[in-house]
């Protein structure tokens, strides 16, 4: 116990030491830590880890599934369903036939059933990869949108055709027609299973006395709650989180007060990071298990096997996508379409984020070790090489080389809307407008006579000028928006030297003391992320 406390330790310390060093050199978290892994797997006396399949699935699958649920904007999901759906599901199928088919024909031994199998690990890409590569870079929103979404449900589409594979090599038959009607099956009770449970959710948030800590708690307990009682009744378990975290941040506003979402975001980012951090540093501890377990295969056939499939699965992902614009500007004539004409570079950059990840590297690993007649599973550590690879060769070559084709290709934002610091100027202006009338409306005779009310306007009306000031700034000139906020900078800099000094009075209480430095805290996060 001692020796895995130590192991979990010494990771999250390596994740921590390594995602700095990432953003110090600029490269993206995901990509970094798959690489410093495998350094750190060739250092000589580095014990081999070995990741446990239910680790994946059971541990660190719900809650980041649930994490990238909540925070997907369902407007943009519903305005993109149908390439979505196109992707995480069509795409999902015709990458699974198109390994199926040149694995079975080029790999010797490899049957049919095989390649589904190896096609339906390898299929889905993976949601954190591409999101993180894309932060560092300026890309249009429908193409973050249509990411998000297609990675959210692509898991559930790739899982049923590994299941539905794993099953027809285990007992040597294969029955397309009740595949076909099992996976929707699976897909959509999984969904309702999901709502069923967030609905749960919902009433206890809603009408049961819940404190700010237990409605926190409650958020981590749901994903875990959703994924294993779907996966109780044989059902999806990543369309139950899915479907169960996008509707409960729906209702957020309902279900959490103002502390629990404030304390939440902190602690559930953090969770995030460290689930994130030891799935792809792990990913590159695992090389050396992975090659040890070739045993008898040729390294170069498995390595040059494993470049063939990896070509297929970019060369198909990128001649999906170009089709779907193509048939996307012809069934717009006749159809109503989010975009009639979307070209060829939002495709592009939607192509080439493909970037696989955890999700098929544990998929692989859950291959079991033999055959219900006890003979070794055929190419079970082929399979493994190939989907390491894979994920190497989309996560660090496509991930490394995506800000470059976006710069490229020069794609400019169809959608033509206002930058962000704009658009919540506009969203703050609005909602003061709408507090001053209400103040007008019910407390007219109340200004005159109460000071507080009176105060409470005058500052309401300052706060609106200052807003309007700010939001006719960002029209017309950039660089005093920049001074002002070197300025605010400097003040909450000299703030904070100040409290530094309080802190050692005595006859000030150190609650005080922190709770005036959660207010620099908040003015400094305002600045980082302003909201004028």
């Amino acid at each position: 116990m001692h020796q895995t406390l130590l192991l979990c330790l010494s990771l999250m310390l390596a994740v921590s030491l390594f995602v700095m060093l990432g953003q110090r050199l600029r490269i993206s978290a995901p990509i970094f830590l798959v690489v410093s892994g495998l350094v750190v797997s060739l250092v000589p006396g580095i014990p081999r880890i070995v990741i446990d399949h239910d680790l994946i699935f059971l541990i660190f699958l719900p809650p980041l599934l649930y994490e990238a649920a909540w925070y997907t904007s369902w407007k943009e999901f519903w305005r993109w369903r149908r390439i979505i759906v196109v992707l995480a599901f069509g795409l999902v199928i015709v990458t699974a036939s198109a390994v199926a088919y040149m694995s079975s024909a080029f790999i010797p031994g490899f049957t049919l059933a095989l390649g589904f199998l190896l096609g339906g690990i390898i299929s889905p890409p993976d949601a954190v990869a591409a999101t993180s590569v894309l932060k560092g870079v300026k890309v249009s929103k429908r193409s973050v949108s249509i990411l998000e979404g297609e990675s959210l449900v692509n898991d559930a589409s790739s899982l049923v055709v590994f299941r539905f594979a794993l099953v027809a090599v285990l007992s040597g038959s294969f029955a397309w027609k009740s595949a076909a009607v099992d996976f929707f099956f699976v897909t959509l009770m999984g969904i309702l299973v999901g709502l069923a449970i967030a609905g749960i959710f919902y009433v206890i948030h809603r009408w049961m006395p819940t404190s700010t800590r237990v409605s926190i708690l409650l958020t981590f307990m749901a994903p875990y709650f959703m994924y294993l009682t779907a996966e109780e009744f044989k059902v999806s378990g990543v369309m139950a989180v899915v479907s169960g975290g996008l509707f409960l941040s729906y209702h957020s506003h309902q279900i959490l007060n103002h502390s629990a979402r404030i304390q939440g975001t902190g602690m559930w980012a953090t969770v995030v990071f460290a689930l994130n951090g030891l799935v792809f540093i792990l990913i590159g501890l695992e090389l050396p298990v992975i090659i040890g377990g070739l045993g008898d295969y040729s390294k170069i056939d498995a390595i040059l096997y494993a470049f063939m499939i990896t070509a297929v699965v970019i060369v198909t992902r990128m001649a999906v996508v170009m089709f779907s614009s193509l048939f996307t500007w012809f069934i717009g004539r006749y159809i109503t379409v989010a975009d009639r004409n979307p070209g060829w570079r939002g495709p592009i950059i939607v192509g080439w984020a493909g970037m696989r990840g955890v999700v098929s590297l544990a998929s692989a690993l859950s291959i079991p070790l033999t055959l219900d007649n006890g003979e070794p599973f055929p190419h079970r550590n082929l399979i493994l090489f190939i989907t390491f690879v894979v994920i190497l060769v989309t996560l660090v070559f496509q991930g490394l080389t995506l800000p470059w084709v976006i710069r490229k290709i020069n794609y400019k934002d169809p959608d033509n809307r206002a930058p962000e610091e704009e658009q919540e100027s506009s969203i703050r202006l609005k909602l003061l407008q709408v507090a001053l009338a209400e103040l007008d409306e019910k407390y007219g005779q109340e200004i005159g006579s109460n000071e507080l009310i009176g105060n409470l306007k005058a500052r309401m009306k300052n706060d609106f000028q200052s807003t309007t000031h700010h939001l006719n700034s960002l029209e017309s000139d950039g660089g005093k928006i920049d001074e002002y906020n070197r300025a605010m900078n400097d003040i909450v800099s000299a703030k904070r030297r100040v409290l530094h000094q309080l802190r050692r009075r005595e006859e000030f209480d150190d609650e005080v003391i922190r709770k005036e430095e959660a207010r620099i805290d908040l003015e400094e996060e305002k600045l980082n992320h302003p909201i004028h």
